[in-house]
């Protein structure tokens, strides 16, 4: 089920639909998009602002959002970056790329790389990575769960939050067999083909669970990809009776998700818990008897927390 969004500040140049400059409106994809098949690289981009639609707003800070639109042009790379390729992946100016570029070396939140190739974030933001996890109360809460839950089933659980179209792995614990990438934490996926989001998809309204898929940018990664809007959310009417979503290789081939949403106070999903496990390791319907009540206790249990 593994899959990544990060957050991002749209280019102040960019187009978007809509009043509200946080909702993402995917762009339609072609027939012949709908037909091609994307590799799953476990990271999807976060929606992205438009800092232009927030220009009535008096409370709205520019440049802080411009820092932000700096910080966010390493989502989509995977090495360090020029000043010039900054610069393009920001939407900015190199003057402002520049002066911004120095300011957060000067505080620590972009680095020279170890062989001076170019700029990666810095250590600092990892303060601030801790900070969130120690202050969030439902992870805090999810961690000795998580832990019994995974002693018991041996396979991948995860804690994801929901972040509009996406939800975001906030604690992974992984079986022994597992590989390093699977355990990084800010990997997310997307709420139209993952047992996660099929299960927070069961828990909205019907209005809410239809507009998050039609904001969607909706492609396959496996042949059996859901991305008919009709049909993934039969899967959540399935998910809402059973009490959890099942995914079959939505996004890798031979993935199996199982995924329990996990309620506030007031009845809206926030996140999920799920297990992951390969099918060439357990049956579908072996684990869906054998785990998937522990899996709804352990959701249940962190929506009373609040």
């Amino acid at each position: 089920m593994g899959q990544t969004h990060r957050a991002g500040v749209q280019s102040e140049s960019s187009p978007t639909e809509g009043d509200d400059a946080a909702t993402l409106h995917a762009a339609p994809l072609t027939a012949s998009e709908k037909n091609t098949l994307e590799t799953w690289k476990g990271s999807c981009n976060a929606p992205a602002i438009d800092v232009d639609a927030e220009a009535g707003d008096p409370m709205f800070v520019r440049a802080a959002a411009r820092t932000m639109q700096v910080l966010s042009a390493f989502q989509t790379t995977d090495k360090p970056l020029s000043l010039g390729g900054i610069s393009k992946a920001s939407g900015l100016d190199r003057s402002t790329t520049q002066r911004i570029v120095h300011t957060l070396r000067k505080l620590g939140y972009i680095q020279r790389d170890e062989h001076d190739r170019g700029f990666l974030p810095g250590l600092r933001l990892y303060d601030h990575i801790f900070d969130a996890m120690r202050l969030n109360g439902l992870i805090q809460r999810a961690v000795p769960l998580l832990l019994e839950l995974r002693e018991s089933v041996d396979e991948r659980v995860d804690l994801s939050l929901l972040d509009d179209l996406r939800l975001v792995y906030a604690t992974r614990f992984q079986p022994k067999r597992d590989t390093i990438y699977a355990m990084m934490l800010g990997q997310s996926v997307p709420v139209y083909c993952s047992s996660s989001g099929w299960a927070v998809l069961s828990r909205m309204d019907g209005d809410t669970a239809k507009d998050v898929l039609e904001r969607s940018r909706k492609v396959r990664y496996t042949p059996n990809t859901l991305i008919d809007e009709g049909a993934i959310l039969d899967k959540a009417a399935e998910a809402k009776e059973r009490g959890f979503a099942v995914a079959l290789e939505q996004l890798l081939a031979g993935e199996i998700g199982l995924s329990a949403a996990i309620l506030n106070g007031t009845g809206q999903p926030v996140g999920t818990v799920t297990i992951t496990a390969m099918l060439s390791d357990r049956s579908g319907d072996e684990l869906i008897r054998s785990v998937g009540p522990m899996l709804m206790r352990t959701a249940s249990t962190l929506g009373r927390g609040w």
